[in-house]
């Protein structure tokens, strides 16, 4: 299953063919790391490893120092938020239509600034809208992502947000203002025909998977948080990515998954290769890093704990069912929640894979897991979002929503943000298309006193 690798020798078979093909198409030129780009080749990307000396990082933090925030909360994508508390019940303070597409990958999350005082959620109709954690209205922002819109969730630093669309440019846009700061192109970007995962950062440094089709693939970036510029990049991935990259500065590694089964590792920060595993089935959820381990949610039906160092298997857990959602990780208990089409939230135990407890959840969980203080928040294709106690699965109590809830659930200050997929009619066949009935909501969840 393991294979670790320097990187494809340039007269491979596959590396000719998509060079080949990808030279015929935009009329690029060969960059660095094996990737092309019309109209700037990367470059300027020089941090060896052996001069990296990260500061250690605990698990309950999401970045080293204050202004940056993420998807999954953090760099390693955790999803834990240990000074929430979920309270015993809620309701909805405000929703907001922002979803009207049928495409059926997880809806991009709401995310909450580092200082609260502004929500960014974006759609996928391809705007970013800034409000008031309250829902007033502050600033809509266009993008050229009119098709399929955004799926993945800004990442914040210091007042810039960076996002991708489905129309492969990456853009930063200004917190205040919602003016765009830069926008990199997907010619910039080899001719991307989108960008699904949510952005990392790091040292001034943005890292995204793109995707490509004539083949389907991938490509790992680095890019100049300041300038937009490429700086780097991989394009051994295969299959189109949708998974977030992940980091674990103290381990050492980035990571992330793709379409083609293929989970990926680089040494960070150099960007060396240095490992990759084959499951049975696509990559889809976002990796949580915990432990010198990557946790890998696999369509084979299996719960992967794969070992940072040189991607060993440690175990795995088999659902009998497509695994696709983020997994939600406590650090302080040692339990990773997951959930997966078998309808079902499994509570296992980070060092052995045993299981602890499941839940039926009435529908395909798609979507990322969310850990706090004291409850799982998990959103189900039954059109509900649920509060779980984390030690027993007991459904502490499920709010009912339009369509099916597939965002990250992000609690902030008291409140909890998150996002559905809109409610269609009628399925995809020859020239018809599905109908929306009701649009997607983005919803502000408060204590029910």
């Amino acid at each position: 299953m393991v294979s670790p690798r320097d990187g494809r020798q340039p007269d491979s078979p596959w590396t000719s063919r998509r060079r080949l093909l990808r030279r015929a198409g935009v009329g690029a030129t060969v960059g660095l790391a094996g990737c092309t780009s019309l109209l700037s080749r990367p470059t300027g990307y020089d941090r060896p490893q052996a001069d990296f000396d990260p500061e250690v990082l605990p698990y309950d933090e999401t970045y080293p120092g204050d202004g940056v925030t993420m998807f999954r909360r953090g760099l390693r994508r955790l999803g834990y938020y240990p000074d929430a508390v979920v309270p015993d019940a809620v309701t909805v303070d405000w929703q907001r239509p922002v979803n009207y597409d049928d495409h059926t990958a997880a809806k991009a999350s709401p995310r909450p600034t580092p200082d609260g005082g502004t929500v960014l959620i974006p759609s996928d109709t391809g705007r970013v809208h800034a409000v008031t954690p309250t829902g007033e209205q502050r600033w809509t922002a266009e993008t050229g992502a009119t098709r399929m819109g955004i799926h993945g969730t800004p990442t914040i630093v210091d007042g810039i947000a960076f996002i991708g669309g489905y129309d492969g440019d990456l853009y930063a846009f200004d917190v205040e203002t919602g003016e765009t700061v830069w926008r990199t192109r997907r010619w910039a970007l080899d001719g991307s025909i989108a960008i699904g995962s949510s952005p990392a950062y790091w040292d001034g440094v943005v890292y995204v998977v793109a995707e490509y089709s004539t083949p389907d693939a991938g490509t790992m970036w680095a890019i100049d948080a300041e300038t937009g510029r490429p700086m780097w990049c991989d394009d051994r991935l295969l299959g189109m990515p949708h998974p977030s990259t992940a980091i674990d500065p103290v381990s050492e590694r980035l990571v992330t998954g793709s379409n083609d089964g293929v989970v990926y590792c680089w040494e960070f920060p150099s960007m060396e290769f240095a490992w990759e595993f084959q499951t049975d089935g696509h990559v889809k959820g976002t990796t949580p890093l915990y432990d010198g381990s990557a946790f890998v949610g696999s369509w084979d039906g299996n719960v992967y704990r794969l070992d940072l160092e040189d991607g060993a298997e440690r175990w795995r857990f088999e659902t009998g069912e497509v695994v696709m959602s983020n997994p939600g990780i406590d650090p302080d208990a040692g339990v990773v929640y997951v959930g997966g089409d078998d309808h079902r939230v499994h509570a296992l135990d980070a060092d052995t894979g045993e299981e602890l407890w499941a839940r039926n959840v009435g529908g395909h969980v798609i979507g990322s897991l969310t850990v706090t203080a004291e409850s799982v928040l998990v959103g189900s294709y039954d059109a509900h979002l649920y509060a779980l106690d984390k030690g027993t699965g007991t459904v502490r109590w499920r709010v009912r929503n339009n369509g099916h809830v597939t965002s990250e659930a992000v609690p902030h200050d008291g409140r909890i943000f998150y996002a559905e997929r809109a409610v269609f009619s009628g399925e995809r066949d020859g020239n018809d298309e599905p109908v929306a009935e009701t649009p997607g909501h983005a919803y502000c969840l408060v204590p029910d006193e």
